[in-house]
């Protein structure tokens, strides 16, 4: 692995998302780290992280909570939320915005990657 590839943290509790997620991102020539909740992903530590591709709707920390605590202690850290619940979106306006995008389920990942891609090129 080159020192200049990006790695990309992926938290889902869907297994099947974060191997489809992992699949599309490392065939784009990204390093991925796949977790199954935001516990596990703080757990290991964020250091090394590029960007963080997470699903809202978790048991334990959501992907709002998640989201806080990486931009406290990585602020400049993109975050992208994806949701299966729509409605999200128009109740938790506020939370959405705060976030660098939002991907609704089922992802098209030809946006989602094209959309990490445009926040490497800042």
């Amino acid at each position: 692995m080159s020192s200049s590839q990006r790695t990309i943290a992926v938290v889902d509790d869907d297994p099947r998302l974060l191997e489809s997620l992992a699949n599309l991102f490392e065939s784009a020539g990204y390093a991925v780290r796949i977790f199954a909740s935001a516990h596990a992903l703080l757990e290991s530590g964020l250091d090394g992280l590029d960007c963080l591709i997470t699903d809202i709707g978790m048991p334990g920390m959501d992907g709002f909570q998640l989201r806080q605590a990486v931009g406290g202690a990585r602020p400049q850290m993109p975050v992208f939320l994806v949701t299966g619940r729509h409605e999200i979106v128009t109740q938790r306006a506020a939370e959405v915005a705060a976030a660098t995008g939002l991907f609704r389920k089922p992802i098209d990942g030809r946006l989602l990657l094209a959309a990490v891609e445009t926040t490497f090129e800042d």
